[in-house]
C-alpha cells in the first residue's frame, strides 16, 4: 500500500506556497492517500506508549503545550502502517519536495505524535529557530470528532508587530485562519519569526483526543547536533 499521494505535493508551485499570506503554509485534503489514511487512522499507536507532557515551561512565559507525547525512534514497536508510512517519509521523494517548498537545500526530519486531551490548548507561538517548519497531519474522523470540539490549528496574522520572544493572546492578532483538521487533511507550515500558530482549548468527551502526527523539519547541521550533545539533549534525526 502506498500512504503518500506525492503528486499532491509536487503539484503545489514553489512560488504558489512562498506567497500564501500571512506566511507560507498549505492545508488541502488529500496529501495522504485515502487507503492509506483510514489504515493509519485503524491502527494509532496506543495512549499508553506516550508520555505525559503537562506544565513544560516554555519560551517567554508562553502557556504550556499540555498534551501526551511520543517521539518515534527506530526500535519503537508502533503498528506496522506507521513504520511503512514514515519509510515512506525518509524516502527522496517526500524529502526532495520539502526542501524544494522550504527553501532548504539539506535537511532531517524527526516525528512525533501528540494526543491532546479535553481542556488543553497549544498557545500562540512561533517555532523553533533550528526548525525550517512542520508537516502536521491530522487524525480525526468524521466520525469520531465533532467539530464544535474545536482542535483545528489557526494561522494567526500579527501584521508582522509581534516579538517572536513573547507571549501574545488570540485578541492580539490581526487575522486567524482555521485549518481544515477532520478527516485526510494536513498542513505544512514554514517556520518564520512572524509565523504564529496555535490550537484554541478542546472541549470534548473524555474518552475523546486530537490527534496529529508531526514532521519537524530541521536543517542537517552539525552545530545543533554538537549542541545537543553538549546539554545531553537526544533526538532522533532521519
Amino acid at each position: 500500500m502506498k500512504y503518500l499521494n506525492i503528486e499532491k505535493l509536487r503539484q503545489l508551485r514553489t512560488e504558489d506556497f512562498a506567497a500564501t499570506k500571512p506566511f507560507p503554509y498549505y492545508n488541502d485534503e488529500g496529501v495522504l492517500t485515502a487507503e492509506g489514511f483510514q489504515d493509519l487512522l485503524a491502527n494509532m499507536p496506543p495512549l499508553e506508549m506516550f508520555d505525559k507532557k503537562f506544565g513544560d515551561e516554555r519560551r517567554a512565559g508562553q502557556a504550556p503545550h499540555d498534551r501526551y507525547s511520543l517521539e518515534y525512534t527506530p526500535d519503537m514497536p508502533v503498528p506496522a502502517p506507521w513504520r511503512a508510512f514514515i519509510d515512506e517519509l525518509c524516502s527522496d521523494a517526500y524529502r526532495n519536495e520539502i526542501q524544494r517548498l522550504l527553501g532548504a537545500k539539506k535537511v532531517e526530519f524527526r516525528f512525533h505524535w501528540h494526543y491532546t486531551p479535553s481542556g488543553a490548548d497549544v498557545s500562540p507561538h512561533c517555532d523553533s529557530r533550528r526548525e525550517h517548519g512542520s508537516h502536521l497531519f491530522y487524525f480525526n474522523s468524521e466520525d469520531d470528532w465533532d467539530p464544535a470540539w474545536g482542535g483545528a490549528t489557526l494561522i494567526l496574522d500579527d501584521g508582522g508587530r509581534l516579538d517572536y520572544n513573547s507571549a501574545p493572546a488570540l485578541d492580539a492578532f490581526e487575522g486567524i485562519t482555521e485549518c481544515k483538521s477532520i478527516g485526510n487533511y494536513s498542513a505544512l507550515i514554514q517556520r518564520g519569526d512572524h509565523g504564529w500558530h496555535a490550537v484554541r482549548p478542546i472541549e470534548c468527551p473524555p474518552e475523546r483526543l486530537r490527534r496529529v502526527f508531526i514532521i519537524v523539519v530541521n536543517p542537517d547541521n552539525l552545530f545543533w547536533k554538537v549542541r545537543d550533545r553538549i546539554i545531553g539533549k537526544t533526538i532522533q534525526r532521519f
